[in-house]
């Protein structure tokens, strides 16, 4: 995906995650990035936009099955944080 691509209305590609609670969410899907042999989601909740992106881990079950789990590593969401803001810095604003 290209810086430019990110925010261009018509390449938005949207997912629908069911929660444990069997609650749906649907979020505009802003990039995945791979960090240490492992690929992180960036999301953008699309009823919900004000409380900012949400980075999920994606963990492959099969060859058509991923589950997406929450990253409480700090450590973790700090670094692939920084790709992500060092990747679009010429397209999207940033709060620190």
């Amino acid at each position: 995906m290209e810086n430019q691509d990110l925010l261009q209305e018509e390449e938005v590609s949207t997912l629908t995650l069911t929660d444990e609670n069997g609650v749906d969410t649907e979020f505009e899907y802003l990039d995945c990035i791979e960090y240490e042999g492992k690929e992180y989601l960036f999301l953008l909740p699309i009823d919900d936009a004000e409380n900012g992106i949400v980075i999920l881990e994606v963990e492959p079950v099969d060859e058509e099955t991923e589950n997406y789990l929450s990253v409480t590593d700090t450590d973790i969401l700090d670094a692939v944080y920084g790709i992500f803001k060092e990747k679009y810095q010429d397209v999207l604003e940033f709060e620190d």
